[in-house]
């Protein structure tokens, strides 16, 4: 039962991360990308998660927080050098 709700779920973030990276080639403004972009990064986690249940160890969340610090990290790295033209003032 638990490995059918897991498929199940991998099938849906994945259909949202394919969603999302059509926003992203498609997205009339560069806000619009970034923000499909940081989707895409929460995404990537939420499989991250999934396989780490599916397969039953810890080796995935801990990637999956280090992946979400540095997906945070980029996505205000990436927004501060479109507003302001530089990161580091």
């Amino acid at each position: 039962m638990m490995a059918t709700a897991l498929w199940i779920a991998f099938g849906a973030v994945g259909m949202a991360q394919i969603l999302a990276f059509v926003c992203l080639l498609r997205g009339p403004h560069i806000g619009d990308r970034i923000l499909a972009l940081d989707t895409m990064v929460v995404n990537a986690i939420g499989l991250i998660v999934l396989s780490g249940l599916l397969f039953g160890t810890q080796v995935y969340f801990e990637s999956a927080l280090i992946i979400a610090m540095l997906g945070f990290v980029s996505t205000v790295a990436l927004c501060r050098f479109v507003l302001r033209g530089d990161i580091i003032e």
